[in-house]
């Protein structure tokens, strides 16, 4: 690939990254810094994820702020998304601040306020009474306590200790075998989400998803702003994954609560369902939680961390995330080189074409869908440098890129909004441009966009995708092979 250009001082001014895979870094106290950012930007980080359960709202906005001076510096649009927290289920407190469940054991919840103890405890959730049946589970503190109900009442549950252990305040409880009968949204949420509107971020990850209709409350909210992205971390999602999928513009594969709810080894055939299911409705998909979680330490991460990120890349993911590696870790920079390093490693390797394209996609009846999948098929037969494709919402994009093509895709669109939402896409180089009135236009630009981005020498053929009337969206209806020239090199070099 040509080298990309450089401004005066030496950096980096555009950046095709060399690999289709796009990386999201969680800024935290780690990797807040203005300094930070840019170093994780440079060491492969193509979008942020700006976590809403920590930290407060003016300390992200200087965060948010800081990655938009990125965006100017590197002429290169940057996703970010703006991550809510959710609702948390949580225990009461101990009359010395934690107890001990025997093993074995019986222990009832409650919705006594008095503190608890070996026994007992409260659990200020009404809504879970009456709720739960025998034989269903209870965790606690992320998995380490697992209880299992005998009988449940209108005021208490008594439960079986199957794995007993010290259980201190207020520690996180997940129900992983029924359906909880409360909004995705807190009052919190509500308020997060108000201002990452106001701020311009990109994404919404929603959290707690358990059916489509969670979606439709924070669809409200953003009022047409940013795209939502539907964070798959309970069973009950993905019993209704298709359905979920539909309501939403993008999927998160949440391993972490995923982990907790199901046994472990369900998760690694489940990411896939997941994965595979987006990518078949062309919906941008991150797997994320724990890729390197060593690496929070550790300058290095283990074989089976790389094998595990290695493998996501491999399955066609949009994007791999990183979650405490950058945000709170010791070695934030090094964590995204790490992951920028196996990505292109994969990406390099003869058999990733094939391992990539295993899944089957095939195209809707559309003409839009029948002319995205003729340019993986033309760049399949015709050595083809770039695929340019002209949108003003980002949809023509996420057709092509449902298909995987080997050609790099150079994404053309007057929205810095679509452009930077682009920036989570597989294989996806967004360019915010002035918009087209011609199909000369069209041509002329495509031709010179791709030179400035590195996307073709003299003599290299370009496909053009597009909709006539240009500017309306969804209306892809014409594709157009042109070959650069070398009078077209020497005008762009001039």
């Amino acid at each position: 690939m040509t080298k990309p250009a450089l401004n005066h001082s030496g950096d980096l001014k555009f950046d095709p990254r060399g690999r289709k895979v796009k990386i999201l870094a969680t800024v935290g106290p780690a990797s807040s810094s203005p300094d930070m950012l840019r170093r994780l930007f440079k060491a492969g980080a193509d979008a942020f994820r700006v976590n809403m359960s920590h930290g407060e709202h003016d300390v992200h906005a200087k965060t948010i702020l800081a990655i938009r001076a990125l965006e100017k510096e590197f002429h290169r649009p940057i996703a970010i998304l703006a991550d809510l927290q959710g609702p948390k289920l949580r225990v009461g407190t101990f009359k010395n601040g934690q107890a001990v469940i025997r093993h074995s054991g019986h222990f009832t919840l409650d919705q006594n306020s008095e503190p608890g103890d070996e026994t007992r405890v409260q659990l200020p959730h009404p809504e879970l009474f009456g709720l739960l049946e025998k034989g269903q589970r209870l965790l606690i503190n992320d998995g380490k306590i697992k209880l299992k109900v005998i009988k449940a009442e209108a005021d208490s549950i008594l439960c079986s200790a199957e794995v007993g252990g010290v259980i201190s305040d207020r520690k996180g409880v997940n129900v992983p075998d029924a359906e909880v009968p409360i909004p995705a949204l807190t009052e919190k949420d509500r308020k997060d989400l108000a201002f990452a509107v106001q701020q311009g971020v990109d994404w919404i990850g929603l959290s707690f998803v358990q059916r489509p209709e969670d979606l439709a409350e924070a669809r409200k909210l953003m009022g047409g702003y940013g795209a939502l992205c539907a964070k798959i971390e309970k069973p009950m999602a993905v019993r209704r994954l298709d359905e979920i999928m539909e309501a939403a513009d993008g999927i998160m594969v949440a391993r972490g609560d995923l982990g907790v709810e199901l046994e472990p080894q369900e998760v690694p055939p489940l990411q896939k369902k997941i994965v595979n299911a987006a990518r078949t409705a062309g919906k941008p998909v991150i797997v994320a939680t724990q890729m390197l979680e060593s690496m929070i330490e550790s300058p290095t991460p283990t074989r089976a961390e790389v094998s595990d990120v290695a493998n996501a890349v491999y399955d066609g993911a949009d994007a791999v995330m990183l979650s405490a590696e950058s945000a709170a870790g010791d070695w934030p920079e090094e964590s995204v080189t790490m992951m920028d390093k196996i990505a292109s490693q994969v990406e390099r390797d003869e058999g990733y074409r094939a391992r990539v394209r295993f899944l089957d996609t095939p195209p809707d009846a559309t003409t839009s869908d029948a002319l995205a999948h003729a340019c993986m098929t033309i760049a399949d037969t015709v050595p083809i440098s770039a695929i340019t494709v002209f949108t003003s919402s980002g949809s023509t994009a996420r057709r092509v890129a449902r298909e995987r093509p080997d050609t790099p895709m150079l994404v053309l669109t007057p929205s810095m909004r679509t452009a930077r939402r682009v920036a989570l896409l597989w294989g996806a180089h967004a360019v915010a441009t002035k918009d087209i009135g011609s199909f000369e236009e069209m041509i002329a630009k495509g031709k010179r966009m791709a030179l400035r981005h590195g996307m073709g020498k003299a003599g290299s053929k370009l496909i053009a995708l597009a909709g006539v009337p240009f500017g309306t969206p969804g209306a892809t209806n014409l594709l157009h092979v042109v070959t650069l020239t070398g009078d077209e090199l020497e005008r762009h070099k001039s």
